[in-house]
């Protein structure tokens, strides 16, 4: 079945960029808007990624890390474990070894930094895969939420699962909603009634 859902592309992202180096920071904050996304922190203490992710609630984090510092990769694992969204790590030089193990801690991807253009190019590449990924992300939520609205239908109603997506398709029409917002008012409808008592099939009318 087709997921009448999916409304194309995500709007632009809203990203935290951190860099203890202040002017590295504003270069690649200027970067992220010049390619139409939103800079809604900058963060200079690396450590504190995580409570500005949970305070900001960024879509992205973007984190530059000098791979020289013997805690890097230590910072990495706490930023992951600690931030409320995807970690991005920017590095000042590729590194394999190093990459594998960042990969290894949790990072979304990563990125090397290089020239103004280059750093650019490698910024575009890598935010709209993320972007693509949220995208799928997203519809896969919204479809699991239509399956789990159209399973409370179906056993309360006693109907098929065509029957059940055509009930919230129609309400979502009839009120001018999306469908994923009427199954979710179903599923949360569900959660506060009380448990439906089970009727022997040969007592039902």
């Amino acid at each position: 079945m087709v997921d009448e859902e999916t409304n194309g592309e995500a709007e632009n992202l809203r990203v935290l960029v951190a860099d203890e180096a202040q002017e590295r920071l504003k270069r690649t904050a200027a970067i992220v808007v010049e390619l139409g996304h939103v800079v809604v922190a900058r963060e200079t203490v690396v450590s504190r990624v995580g409570e500005a992710t949970r305070r900001e609630r960024p879509d992205v984090a973007l984190v530059e890390l000098d791979r020289s510092q013997a805690h890097a990769l230590e910072l990495i694992s706490q930023i992951v474990k600690e931030a409320a969204c995807p970690v991005i790590a920017m590095i000042d030089a590729e590194d394999p070894e190093f990459v594998r193990e960042a990969a290894q801690r949790g990072v979304f991807a990563y990125i090397a930094d290089g020239e103004n253009d280059e750093l650019q190019s490698s910024l575009e590449i890598v935010l709209r895969r993320f972007r693509e990924y949220q995208n799928l992300e997203g519809a896969f939520g919204r479809r699991a939420m239509i399956e789990r609205g159209k399973g409370i239908l179906m056993e309360r109603h006693q109907i098929d699962e065509g029957q059940a997506f055509e009930m919230i398709r129609a309400h979502a029409r009839r009120m001018g909603r999306r469908a994923v917002e009427v199954a979710e008012a179903v599923v949360d409808g569900h959660l506060l009634l009380p448990p439906q008592a089970s009727t022997p099939p040969e007592e039902r009318p």
